[in-house]
């Protein structure tokens, strides 16, 4: 249950719209699932509504808000008014720098660096930027998820940003990596910076640990797997 205020945030819409909007208390107490404009509510009353929202946790109600009951309300401006996602990793691999730059840009053979990615489509390629698709072994319900990402290489500061084209159940997602040398080799970054969208199945902070705990597995895979290369004498 979200709280703010020291009362549900459920409560704090309902309170809002008696006072703002003129919603009948006891009518919305006798239907908890039913939707705004089912109990009432106008185009005005909405309006009203969205401005003491955005007065109060500056989120923006949508149009479409008059089909949600009071407790999507809720978890829409519970969802929205959290901070954004960011996450920051890293690891250090024992291999020198241009091995770790040249095999991990290159995207059209990350099928054989990640162990998440099925399969990767090249789209477009300009210069230093590529546009791709990236498409992940199902889930355990069996879903194969897949989007399009661009991503821009600068191999002069040893940095690329990336970020999703197709954002899903992102509202957006940034990735910045960074290669820095260290006495025992490369460390290599990877930042993200996202938000989800109200429709998403987990909010900002359950995203950001999914993608902490992933990204922790995908970087010891990788550092193995380019230290292996490079004993082996072997940059592919």
């Amino acid at each position: 249950m979200t709280v703010t205020h020291g009362q549900p945030l459920t409560t704090e819409i309902t309170d809002i719209l008696v006072a703002h909007c003129g919603l009948d208390a006891d009518a919305a107490a006798r239907a908890p699932a039913a939707s705004l404009e089912e109990l009432g509510m106008d185009s005005l009353a909405l309006l009203e509504l969205s401005a003491v929202v955005a007065d109060r946790w500056r989120v923006q109600i949508p149009e479409q808000a008059g089909q949600l009951s009071i407790p999507a309300v809720a978890d829409l401006v519970a969802r929205r008014a959290q901070p954004p996602g960011h996450t920051e990793n890293s690891i250090v691999i024992a291999a020198p720098l241009p091995l770790v730059w040249e095999i991990t840009n290159d995207v059209a053979h990350w099928t054989d660096l990640f162990t998440e990615y099925a399969a990767v489509e090249i789209l477009h390629q300009e210069g230093d930027t590529v546009r791709f698709r990236l498409t992940m072994h199902p889930d355990e319900n069996g879903i194969a998820w897949s989007w399009v990402s661009e991503r821009t290489t600068d191999p002069a500061s040893r940095q690329v940003r990336a970020h999703r084209v197709e954002t899903g159940p992102f509202e957006y997602m940034r990735i910045h990596w960074r290669y820095t040398e260290e006495p025992e080799g490369v460390r290599m970054t990877w930042v993200q910076d996202f938000a989800m969208k109200p429709t998403a199945p987990v909010d900002n902070a359950g995203m950001t640990a999914r993608i902490n705990a992933n990204s922790r597995v995908q970087l010891a895979v990788i550092k193995e797997r380019i230290e292996r290369a490079y004993a082996g004498g072997d940059d592919e």
